[in-house]
């Protein structure tokens, strides 16, 4: 069959709020070609999920599109309504959402859940649908096809869940794929298998594919084509080689300045400070029951350093900073501050060691403001009056670049960067000696979170601040930290200068881990000509 392209003319959306309209998308344009990939790349609210629903019809109620046209070859999508939709979505469009975890019904076997499509568009008999789910498990490499067709999401990983999802998009054999940040929850190591997974359906298939992502790496090493979106307005387009390597627009200019793996061969060399060990972590093993989280893990760190800890989901990365903020006890071995014991749940230990989350929005209570959060911790040690504490909270807030009229507000009300910048606030702001950041900047937009390593830099320098960096990122480990520790399934299998770990990796899980970072085609020079 004959496949056409799927085009976006001029395309605008506006929401109907409480404070009347507001247009979230002005003037679209781009098109996917059946076999490739077009990327759109901004950063959240710059209106790439908006732009993705509205071509597969998933707005939600109080949005509608306004002005321009979709079309798949002569089909005009925007005309679209109710039931005609059935003969599109997934039949000729599919998607793939940015979190398994909320995308697939946890009461449901995953054979349900990746048949669906087929039990509502098809004319097969179970029996027969079994056998295509169970194919389609196969087909994106899921081990022992016929058990995980059984199983319930809970019973898989990050990887297969989302390897589910992408059964699921092409169960129906659709021409195009919406593939919505695909992988942004996940480690790199796995996002590699899962764009290449998706790389080889549009090989082998002839499927369009769009990607959404904030990663201009990923853009760069995957895309045909690409589309950088701000505000709502695309700012530039075109082939993927010559967006990334001649920027015209001065936010693609930032935004590949801000993109940590497209900037490696670049990081400035960091100064190896003589100073004195500050936190030693000696044998540590964590057991729970039966199962070992982390097992005979040493380093140590020194006064006003970084040092990071690395490795994929389950590796024990968190399990070994928890122990570290004092909220576990180890099973084995010891943890030393300034050469005292860290004991577990010591409350005075809050006072030298902190620990900011990944998600600020969890973290934060909802009900309370800005000024009641961050100064929390001076009322909880009371170490301070009211109008002490009024003074202090207004000072951190600044000291994080946020403005002390922000105090009054609830988080709900500020954007997932200021929300992390609320956490960091309250953490420094009885002055520890350790801050432990478990993956704080994994969830934030690639602008934002270059904002946020400047700022953490430069509040290391002023302050004498020693931190224990939590990632799975290591193009961030690279720019941010003075020595490293790979973990691989609770076992440290590389410490060292995090220079020498990266320029000269001794383990094979290490290399795999430097070869999984995005953007390696941008830094060889081999971008996608979209030829």
């Amino acid at each position: 069959m004959s496949r056409a392209a799927l085009k976006v003319n001029n395309l605008a959306v506006a929401y109907r709020g409480t404070h009347g309209i507001v247009q979230a998308v002005q003037e679209v344009s781009l098109e996917v070609e059946p076999g490739q990939i077009t990327a759109i790349v901004g950063e959240s609210g710059s209106g790439k999920s908006t732009t993705a629903s509205a071509i597969i019809g998933l707005l939600p109620g109080n949005a509608e599109v306004t002005a321009g046209s979709i079309t798949l070859g002569d089909l005009d999508l925007t005309k679209l309504k109710g039931r005609a939709w059935r003969s599109v979505r997934g039949k000729r469009i599919a998607l793939i959402p940015q979190d398994p975890n909320n995308s697939l019904n946890p009461v449901k076997t995953i054979g349900e859940s990746v048949g669906e499509g087929l039990a509502i568009h098809g004319r097969i008999s179970g029996a027969e649908r079994k056998k295509r789910v169970i194919e389609l498990l196969d087909r994106v490499g899921i081990s022992e096809p016929e058990r995980r067709y059984r199983q319930y999401p809970h019973e898989l990983s990050g990887g297969m869940k989302q390897r589910c999802l992408i059964a699921a998009a092409l169960a129906l054999e659709p021409e195009f794929i919406i593939a919505d940040e695909p992988t942004s929850a996940l480690d790199v190591t796995v996002q590699r298998v899962i764009l290449d997974l998706i790389d080889k359906m549009r090989k082998e298939l002839g499927v369009g594919v769009l990607l959404i992502t904030h990663d201009l790496a990923v853009a760069g090493d995957r895309a045909n084509r690409v589309v950088v979106m701000q505000n709502g307005v695309v700012r530039e387009t075109g082939y993927a080689a010559a967006v990334l390597d001649a920027p015209q627009h001065e936010y693609t200019k930032r935004l590949l300045s801000d993109v940590p793996s497209l900037n490696l061969n670049d990081v400035p060399k960091r100064v190896q400070r003589d100073t004195e060990t500050l936190l030693t972590v000696d044998g540590f093993t964590q057991r729970f029951g039966d199962f070992t989280a982390a097992e005979d893990i040493s380093f140590t760190v020194k006064r006003g350093t970084t040092h990071a800890i690395v490795g994929e989901s389950g590796s024990g990365k968190t399990t070994t900073g928890r122990a570290i903020a004092g909220f576990s006890k180890p099973t084995a071995g010891q943890i030393l501050l300034d050469g005292k014991l860290v004991r577990a749940h010591d409350r005075q230990l809050r006072k030298q060691i902190q620990l900011v989350y990944q998600n600020p929005y969890s973290s934060l209570d909802p009900r309370q403001t800005i000024a009641q959060i961050v100064g929390e911790p001076l009322r909880n040690f009371k170490l301070a009056n009211k109008q002490q504490i009024a003074e202090k909270v207004s000072e951190y807030l600044q000291l994080v670049a946020l403005d002390p009229q922000l105090a009054s507000r609830r988080p709900a009300e500020l954007s997932g960067g200021q929300r992390q910048r609320v956490a960091i606030a309250r953490a420094l702001i009885l002055e520890p000696e350790v801050v432990v950041f478990d993956e704080a900047v994994s969830a934030l937009d690639v602008t934002v979170q270059s904002q946020i390593l400047r700022l953490l830099t430069r509040l290391q320098r002023e302050r004498d601040i020693t931190y224990v960096f939590i990632s799975h990122d290591l193009a961030v480990v690279r720019q941010i930290s003075d020595t490293v520790s790979v973990l691989q399934n609770g076992e440290q299998v590389e410490s060292g200068v995090t220079e020498r770990v990266f320029a000269d990796p001794q383990h094979a899980f290490t290399k795999q881990l430097i070869a999984a970072i995005p953007g390696a085609r941008f830094r060889d020079g081999m971008l996608n000509l979209g030829l």
